[in-house]
């Protein structure tokens, strides 16, 4: 089987990635300090701090495609410490472009859907950048280092949710889990995004590299939601109370990091390049219940 290597193997994207591909793939996961084990897939300690290290993993594990998903994404961290922001987010992926470019291993780059100011509407790909944050200036200017240093690169922009371990919960994971314990929880409603379940974000994926996809692809939800309606719909689609899901406002939390409030992007380019629509947030939301019913995710919610 062709080998696939996943940067930021401990996070919640490259585990997803690794137990939905395992069966077609061998697997490699790079770890940083964590220790993960999954059945049928190889997990191997990771040395980021330069190009150097980067091609020496490269040339030992051999792999013949790179999905790169290693990120800091926490926005009030890299608000905190942009030093370390630029490191992990830009650096890294400019260091990895760079390799892939050399060896010629195909390279997927995970992005954001943060880097617009968010004063519009389904962004489309060709909409130029407006960071307003660290984490998504740094995200940004990672898009631009991986394309100049290997314009045969897929970039793809999303925001995902999934399934996650105990120590990187998504933000399914911390509504669900809530509603279950009877907490009540606060969502904007007057932020809005694009979500898309993590397997249906891996096959398409797959699905645009076997029809020879680059550059950049949005790859997110049909819908464009608000945090609050996403909540509604978990609630609805599990057969939780959604009375405990309570409105808040975005505006009204100044403390915070300020954040676009609309994230949604326009998944057309990949509709058109693949002949079909990505689906909806409740088609997506009856698989996640779906995959705790089959147990398929047991690994992960149990690392």
């Amino acid at each position: 089987m062709k080998r696939i290597l996943l940067t930021g193997g401990s996070g919640l994207l490259a585990l997803n990635w690794a137990i939905t591909v395992r069966s077609q793939f061998e697997v490699v996961l790079a770890l940083h300090n964590r220790e993960i084990s999954l059945a049928d897939v190889k997990p191997m300690k990771f040395d980021t701090r330069s190009r150097e290290s980067i091609l020496k993993a490269f040339e030992q594990i051999q792999p013949e495609l790179i999905i790169h998903t290693a990120g800091l994404t926490s926005v009030e961290d890299c608000e905190k410490f942009p030093d370390l922001a630029r490191t992990v987010n830009t650096d890294f992926a400019s260091n990895v472009s760079s390799v892939c470019a050399e060896l010629s291993i195909p390279l997927v780059h995970i992005s954001t859907d943060h880097i617009f100011s968010g004063d519009f509407q389904f962004a489309t790909e060709d909409l130029p950048v407006n960071p307003i944050n660290v984490y998504a200036a740094t995200k940004a200017e990672a898009e631009t280092r991986v394309l100049e240093n290997y314009s045969e690169a897929l970039i793809v922009r999303t925001n995902f949710y999934g399934w996650g371990p105990s120590y990187r919960l998504s933000f399914s994971d911390q509504i669900i889990y809530s509603l279950r314990k009877g907490k009540e929880i606060t969502l904007f409603d007057d932020v809005f995004y694009t979500p898309i379940l993590a397997e249906s974000l891996i096959k398409t994926v797959h699905e645009l590299l076997d029809n020879g996809a680059v550059g950049i692809y949005n790859v997110v939800s049909d819908d464009r939601i608000s945090k609050f309606d996403f909540g509604i719909a978990i609630a609805e689609n599990f057969a939780l109370d959604k009375s405990l899901i309570k409105r808040g406002k975005m505006a009204h939390k100044p403390g915070l990091v300020q954040r676009p409030q609309d994230m949604s992007l326009s998944n057309r380019k990949a509709c058109s390049k693949l002949g079909h629509s990505l689906g909806g947030v409740n088609r997506d939301l009856s698989r996640l219940l779906e995959q705790e019913k089959s147990g398929i995710i047991n690994e992960i919610i149990k690392l």
